[in-house]
């Protein structure tokens, strides 16, 4: 159960998360709304990153342990 996150992605690029495990997962900004999505257990789902540059800190509600980065340029 961790994240593997890309080095960056463009603005507004569409993001494909794969989910190896066999629990469900959420990837969902830490702050602002930027972006939340659930994932079923050795499942997929996409969502648009957002089009404002920086690094968003991100996590599963499911599993507060699950912590990650997503640096948008």
């Amino acid at each position: 159960m961790k994240f593997t996150s890309p080095a960056s992605v463009a603005s507004g690029a569409k993001i494909t998360v794969t989910n190896s495990d066999g629990a469900e997962h959420t990837v969902t900004a830490d702050s602002g709304g930027a972006f939340n999505v659930e994932v079923d257990e050795k499942g997929t789902a996409t969502f648009t990153a957002p089009t404002q540059p920086g690094t968003y800190a991100y996590h599963c509600t499911y599993h507060p342990m699950m912590h990650g980065q997503l640096i948008v340029k």
